[in-house]
């Protein structure tokens, strides 16, 4: 796979990832060498979502693209490694994919776990069916504050841990924890919400199977 087919003569391959991308703003060529260091394996997570199929070239595609269009946005810090920033891009994209593919009724199209996890505010119910926005909000809203923002920061506006932890005032560990807590919360508070409109629904179920 190749975006961008000028080359270079000067040796980069010792570069770290973080400074390939900030060298590539200016020298796009460069954006060549991170993607022959992640194609394979951004391949592989691809696959583990969506499954082997020919929309797995058009993920990587639009996933190698996006990051090299935010290129300039992305800032190195503790906790914010261009491999999680990418990472965390290549899973957007994929699970968009992954819900094209479901409304096609796509056969054997399973979502992996930890990208299941890895975006709360598109969490499925337990028949597999997407959640929509305004009920990931109306979940939100019931949250504590504190749990609810940093949820919002780090996985709706997909903003890094560091910045987060800039923003808010404390440390990066705090934030993970937080995070740690929120998604636990967000479950929590998804299941009572599941509970009363079941207790809401069924002497509904009660007077139609009756009549």
């Amino acid at each position: 796979m190749s975006l961008l087919s000028r080359t270079t003569d000067v040796d980069y391959s010792q570069q770290s990832d973080e400074e390939l991308l900030r060298l590539s703003v200016r020298q796009p060529s460069l954006f060549n060498l991170i993607i022959r260091r992640y194609e394979a394996a951004f391949r592989r997570k691809v696959v583990s979502i969506i499954g082997e199929r020919e929309e797995v070239e058009d993920v990587l595609q639009e996933s190698f693209t996006r990051i090299y269009l935010n290129a300039a946005r992305f800032t190195p810090q503790e906790g914010a490694t261009f491999a999680s920033w990418a990472y965390r891009i290549l899973q957007n994209v994929s699970f968009t994919y992954y819900q094209k593919l479901k409304r096609r009724g796509a056969t054997q199209v399973n979502l992996e776990q930890d990208a299941f996890e890895a975006l709360p505010q598109v969490l499925q119910d337990e028949h597999g069916k997407r959640l929509t926005e305004e009920y990931v909000i109306s979940i939100l809203v019931r949250m504590p504050a504190t749990l609810s923002r940093v949820l919002k920061l780090h996985f709706i506006d997909d903003e890094p841990q560091g910045e987060i932890a800039e923003k808010l005032g404390i440390s990066i560990a705090a934030v993970k924890a937080r995070i740690h807590r929120a998604k636990k919360e967000f479950r929590k508070v998804q299941e009572k919400l599941e509970y009363r409109q079941m207790m809401v629904e069924q002497p509904r179920l009660l007077r139609i199977t009756s009549q």
